[in-house]
Parts: C-alpha cells; structure tokens; sequence
C-alpha cells in the first residue's frame, strides 16, 4: 500500500513532535543530576559543562540559582517546542523519505487505534448479552 502525504500528516507530525518537545523539556529539567550552569561566565560554562552549550547562551535558556535548568519556565517550554518542532519539519521537508516514512507510521498508528475501538465496541456488546 502506498502512502501519500496530506496535509493532515504534518498537522499530527507537528502536534507530535511539539509532544516531544514537552518531553524533553520536562527530562532535561527532572533527570539533570549536575548543574548545567557553574558560573556566571559563559565561555566557562560553555567549556566546562556538558549541559550548557552555545544555543543555550544565544538563546537566553533559564537556570535557577543553583545553575539547574528551569522546570518553571515558559521561555524553556517555549524553545524547547519550537527547537522539536522545527527540526521535525526540516526533517520532513528536506530529509528525502521521511515524510513518508512519518506518514507511514500515522497511518498504522490510526488504523491500529481505529481497530482497537472496533475491537472494544464489539467485546462490549458480547459482555453485555451475556
């Protein structure tokens, strides 16, 4: 069976991948044993740490005072979505076969979840009969 894109599939494609942005906002915020920030210097924590990076410096990514990424703020919500959601659109758009292959993977997952509601309606209709 040959999938063709629509639009649709970005649509889902861009919630999902805004999902996983959320994800990893939330991961990078709760599992993060070391701070990422060590002092105020950037080119030291550039250097020294493995949390801290350029994009977090140009972009202007939140740290409470103990140098540990922000659970709280919107700003890190905000980039961290938009840095998903970006980089699953320019894979989408500019990777060749992986929008296909995305939309391959909508499709199953829509048939699957369509299958299992038929497959609960009908069991339910069983149980109640009986």
């Amino acid at each position: 069976m040959e999938t063709e894109l629509a639009t649709w599939h970005f649509v889902a494609a861009t919630v999902a991948f805004a999902l996983f942005g959320v994800g990893f906002h939330v991961c990078r915020a709760v599992f993060n044993l070391f701070p990422d920030k060590l002092s105020d210097t950037a080119a030291v924590n550039i250097f020294v740490s493995s949390g801290y990076g350029w994009a977090d410096h140009v972009f202007g990514t939140e740290y409470d005072d103990a140098g540990y990424y922000r659970l709280d703020s919107l700003k890190n919500l905000r980039l961290a979505i938009g840095f998903s959601v970006l980089g699953g659109m320019g894979a989408m758009l500019f990777a060749p076969g992986v929008a296909e292959g995305i939309a391959k993977l909508l499709d199953l997952g829509l048939q699957s979840f369509i299958d299992l509601l038929i497959y609960r309606v009908q069991n339910f209709r069983l149980a109640t009969m009986a």
